[in-house]
């Protein structure tokens, strides 16, 4: 059986609540079918009145690795999803941004206007991936990767994401790139842990269209809908794809506790809750985006991103956004 390569939902799908970022049930639950197809998509499910795993604690707190060195049991510490802080993103909240119906829409049926086509090699058959940018995502992801430390993370797999990026962000603006590997899977959810990211969650916000993906941390999101296009200009420190992601119960999740950024310090944007389930406190929930060339939702947030800019401690302001 096929691999799952793209995580998306589908149109009828995902409902989020701008106010409670909460998504509709019975939509998530609807399962999908295995053909060559619609097997390569992620199903996103939540079950009846889950209660949300508490936070992982920052990198500093969690329990060591213990392995053997000559005989002798050695304790190591877990290490960073991300590579260091680099010396232009120094004292910057740490961004995590979704791709699938949060930056493009991507369909294996033909698309007439797609702005890129990506060929996918699934059981040595190469398959066309039709990718639809949303609307204002080259002006959105440049003034974001002059604001924050951003960071692409994706339950999708590389060979499909990482050359969708490569397209979107040929400026560099992703310091990082996480995958579906750096998830966690968790009651069928992948949530996108981000205690694991190695940054400060106060100084961290998640910016994604689904409130699964963020479950763990949802103080770190914004709740109010945004979604679709990338980066060309290369404003991702760093990519994460699926092999990032840790599967946990049926899901995977973006563990930011892996990034090896202060949790505080850090946020996630995505359209799926299921990919921040670990962290929902660090996301900025995001509605999908499909194909509405009316969308503006990229432009109404930055002005939320610009505040959270300035944060010490993204946790305190988000509060404040949601409460308003």
């Amino acid at each position: 059986m096929e691999s799952s390569v793209i995580t998306q939902v589908q149109k009828e799908d995902v409902q989020v609540s701008p106010k409670t970022g909460q998504v509709s049930q019975s939509a998530l639950k609807q399962p999908r079918s295995c053909n060559i197809f619609k097997a390569l998509f992620c199903c996103l499910k939540v079950q009846d009145g889950p209660k949300p795993s508490p936070p992982l604690p920052p990198p500093s707190q969690q329990p060591l690795l213990e392995s053997q060195e000559n005989g002798m049991v050695v304790k190591q510490a877990e290490v960073s999803l991300l590579p260091e802080v680099k010396a232009q993103d120094e004292g910057k909240i740490c961004v995590v941004i979704d791709l699938d119906e949060t930056l493009v829409h991507s369909s294996f049926k033909p698309i007439s206007n797609a702005d890129f086509i990506v060929p996918v090699e699934i059981e040595g058959t190469t398959h066309q991936v039709y990718v639809l940018k949303r609307p204002y995502v080259d002006e959105f992801l440049q003034r974001m990767g002059e604001m924050f430390e951003c960071v692409l993370f994706t339950a999708s797999l590389s060979k499909y994401a990482d050359p969708v990026t490569d397209l979107l962000d040929q400026c560099g603006i992703f310091r990082a790139r996480l995958f579906r590997e750096s998830c966690v899977f968790h009651q069928g959810c992948y949530v996108k842990d981000l205690s694991r990211l190695g940054r400060e969650l106060h100084k961290t916000l998640i910016l994604d269209n689904s409130p699964a993906s963020y479950i763990f941390h949802p103080n770190n999101a914004y709740a109010d809908p945004v979604t679709d296009l990338l980066d060309q200009c290369g404003i991702f420190r760093a990519r994460l794809f699926r092999e990032s992601c840790v599967f946990h119960q049926g899901c995977y999740v973006k563990d930011l506790s892996r990034l090896g950024r202060e949790l505080h310090k850090t946020l996630i944007l995505d359209n799926s809750p299921a990919s921040y389930i670990f962290h929902p406190n660090n996301a900025v929930p995001v509605v999908s985006w499909f194909d509405d060339v009316d969308d503006a939702e990229l432009l109404h947030l930055l002005p939320v991103f610009e505040e959270l800019s300035k944060a010490e401690n993204v946790y305190t302001h988000l509060d404040q956004l949601r409460g308003q």
